[in-house]
């Protein structure tokens, strides 16, 4: 029995029964599955050097290598397990091959959100002796959920449309199916071997087998953040999932006012926030935020003549903000993953935590302009990290808006204390108060060490949006 295919993934996500499903592939005499081969943080699993000999420095720099090296040198057929925030450019190697097999493995995200937070609160992320099991119930945060919810289901439609696009099919597997032997040999089968198990790797336990109301502390909330939700979004498979708008829940509504702002990561949000809320005299926490499609639609509807709008900051300084609040710090908001991969595998001139009061502009410099130098290749798809919202260009950020409902105006940040007043005029509030610029949050003011060449380097990263908004070089 010849095998149609010559290697195989299996798409998955952190908490779906990913490490059970390969113990199970690996079982089968001529199946080796070699784990994460793609994380951009280690490759194949932690504290491992290579794959069949491919480092993870030759990988970054070559992921088809490692491919085709999985698949001629693994005795038998070779594959590994993808997430969404694996290397992107992998995605469309395998995904436009038809003799690579795709492997779909789903789970209800309410249980792998919670499943992941627990294994964070824990510290136990496998479980090999049910007497060694850690137990803690974990709070609920319906904002990180929403985010978890939206990146798992962008990806399920870009992986379904890709599929189509392509002319294959996937086999699909739930997370209650993984217990069930018959369908691990279903699975065999269909990669084209031969052999058959009798049961199941009895190696991994399953670590929370407690029901979701055991294992939240506000179990309440959170059936009230999930009711507004779509229910059914909750455990289709990737084949039913609904299209999204890009970042909706990001989206900012005044608390009374016909007024609503759609944020570019990395821009003047603490700001505009604030002016939100004094332009209705209430608190931040009164401003409407985390929404649905459907409140979206439901919002429109109510605030007739409402209004719509968006800012985009110059390039340097909106780069200059990215380094400093995601990468550069290490507190609340920072990409700590990112950061100590920058460091470790692109070296990033930046200490190990938070820069102390011996970082000068020199070495802020120095730092910031490599860390243009791995933006410019992360957007051309050269990296092995994802294109993060932070630092992904406005043009495209704009374009992604435009897939639910594009702003009705597009204001510059160094305009927007003229702006925002106007535009609050418009909807029948000239009483509206000025707003405030955004503070610079970087460690080393931008006006400190910013130069021409500075500027030509983030011109260089940023064409499009140089061409597209007509942005000159920085004022200061």
């Amino acid at each position: 029995m010849s095998s149609p295919f010559d290697y195989f993934i299996v798409f998955a996500e952190m908490r779906t029964g990913s490490n059970f499903l390969e113990a199970n592939l690996n079982a089968f005499p001529r199946i080796t599955c070699h784990g994460e081969a793609f994380n951009p943080h280690f490759i194949g699993y932690p504290n491992r050097d290579e794959i069949l000999g491919i480092t993870q420095e030759i990988r970054d720099s070559n992921p088809e290598r490692l491919i085709r090296t999985i698949r001629e040198r693994t005795d038998g057929l070779g594959g590994f397990r993808y997430f969404h925030d694996h290397d992107p450019r992998v995605f469309d190697i395998v995904v436009n091959d038809p003799r690579c097999a795709k492997i779909v493995l789903t789970r209800n995200p309410v249980d792998s959100y919670v499943s992941w937070k627990i294994a964070q609160a824990t510290g136990q992320w496998k479980l090999t002796d049910v007497r060694r099991r850690r137990e803690d119930a974990i709070p609920f945060d319906p904002a990180e959920f929403e985010a978890h919810l939206e990146a798992l289901q962008a990806f399920q439609v870009q992986l379904m449309n890709a599929l189509q696009r392509a002319g294959q099919t996937a086999f699909y597997v739930a997370y209650e199916d993984l217990q069930d032997v018959s369908v691990m040999n279903g699975l065999a089968a269909y990669l084209g071997q031969p052999d058959r198990l009798e049961g199941l790797d009895q190696s991994l336990k399953r670590q929370n087998p407690a029901p979701v109301s055991d294992k939240v502390t506000n179990f309440r909330e959170m059936e009230q953040a999930l009711a507004r939700l779509d229910r059914f979004n909750l455990s289709r498979t990737p084949n039913f999932e609904p299209r999204r708008g890009p970042a909706v829940p990001s989206y900012v509504a005044a608390a009374d006012s016909a007024l609503m702002y759609l944020p570019v990561r990395s821009g003047p949000e603490t700001a505009v926030r604030a002016w939100l809320a004094a332009l209705d005299g209430v608190g931040e926490d009164q401003l409407q935020t985390r929404l649905s499609q459907k409140d979206l639609r439901q919002w429109k509807r109510r605030h007739k003549g409402h209004r719509s709008f968006t800012i985009v900051s110059h390039p340097v300084v909106r780069a200059h903000r990215a380094f400093c609040e995601r990468i550069l710090a290490t507190g609340e908001g920072s990409l700590t993953e990112i950061r100590r991969t920058l460091r470790k595998r692109y070296k990033l001139p930046i200490p190990g935590q938070a820069p102390g009061a011996d970082w000068d502009a020199g070495q802020h410099k120095t730092a910031f302009l490599a860390f243009l130098d791995f933006v410019k290749a992360n957007l051309a798809g050269q990296t092995s990290i994802r294109i993060d919202p932070c630092w992904a260009s406005q043009s495209a950020t704009l374009e992604g808006m435009g897939q639910f409902a594009l702003p009705d105006r597009v204001l510059r940040e160094s305009e927007m204390t003229t702006g925002l007043p106007h535009l609050a005029a418009a909807i029948g509030r000239p009483d509206a108060p000025v707003p405030t610029a955004e503070p610079d949050s970087g460690f080393v003011p931008l006006a400190a060490f910013y130069d021409a060449e500075v500027e030509a380097r983030t011109a260089d990263v940023y064409q499009r949006d140089y061409m597209m908004f007509g942005f000159d070089a920085w004022m200061g």
